[in-house]
């Protein structure tokens, strides 16, 4: 069996070039989306660096938290600003313990 060469004209490789990969154009920020952006990325690295010392079971997975949102910080899924205070504030605050029933 013969192998056939795939022939491309020049206009064929230029539109696949120049095409994103997933087929949708990167959206534009403005300005005030990129600040508001970048605020976010060093808050979340600010309370990971003052996190560093605290001790406790909480602080663990809460560190594990701000790492993954640093991760996927351009991908979609991102937490609202309610969220995104909860997780800066997570490694310092102690969960409430439970209570003890008394009967």
């Amino acid at each position: 069996m013969a192998i056939r060469a795939k022939l491309t004209t020049r206009a064929d490789a230029s539109s696949a070039t120049s095409s994103t990969p997933g087929g949708a154009p990167k959206k534009e920020r403005s300005e005030e989306e990129k600040a508001a952006h970048r605020a976010r990325i060093e808050a979340a690295k600010d309370a990971l660096k003052r996190s560093v010392g605290t001790k406790g079971e909480h602080v663990a997975p809460a560190r594990a938290a701000l790492k993954e949102y640093l991760r996927n910080v351009g991908g979609p899924g991102q937490p609202d600003d309610e969220r995104f205070t909860i997780l800066l504030e997570a490694p310092f605050k102690a969960p409430p313990k439970p209570r003890a029933e008394r009967r």
